[in-house]
């Protein structure tokens, strides 16, 4: 219980780090501050998630297709950092994938309902760096985005890159 307290406050301070560093050397932050903050902090998760799949897959078999990488994401990869799995995995079978989590953890702390719903999405790029990052170390280049409509719900977004 104390680890997942000190995982959330720790995303916290980086998300809050990340920003006023950006805005103590321009003063206020525009649209194209926050898509710097959004990508440093995408780029945080990415080397964590590249270092957490080897770790997670270092002692399992290969996987036999991009549906299986997807569900070990969703069940095993999920439940080591957030400490619950996915909800819903859907798929079009053309190389995208939604992710849904309709509890996700580092949103409960922010608000239920739509009140912050506009800051949501500075908490979600450090973890859409972490799946990017993850896919990327099993062969699977990808663009992951997140979306939030009800806090603390949130839908991730995986598009696979066909090489």
């Amino acid at each position: 219980m104390a680890d997942e307290a000190l995982f959330e406050f720790l995303h916290m301070e980086m998300v809050s780090h990340v920003y006023k560093e950006q805005q103590s050397s321009k003063g206020e932050l525009d649209n194209k501050d926050r898509a710097v903050c959004v990508s440093i902090l995408e780029s945080m998760g990415f080397r964590v998630g590249q270092g957490l799949i080897e770790r997670l897959t270092r002692d399992s078999p290969s996987f036999k297709d991009e549906l299986d990488v997807m569900k070990f994401i969703c069940k095993d990869f999920w439940t080591k950092i957030f400490r619950r799995q996915i909800d819903n995995l859907r798929t079009n079978h053309q190389g995208t994938y939604v992710l849904q989590d309709n509890k996700f953890t580092l949103l409960t702390q922010l608000s239920n309902g739509k009140q912050y719903l506009d800051q949501a999405p500075k908490y979600l790029a450090y973890s859409c760096g972490v799946v990017r990052g993850a896919l990327s170390n099993l062969g699977l280049e990808s663009v992951v985005t997140a979306e939030v409509s009800v806090m603390p719900s949130c839908k991730f977004q995986v598009v696979v890159q066909k090489l």
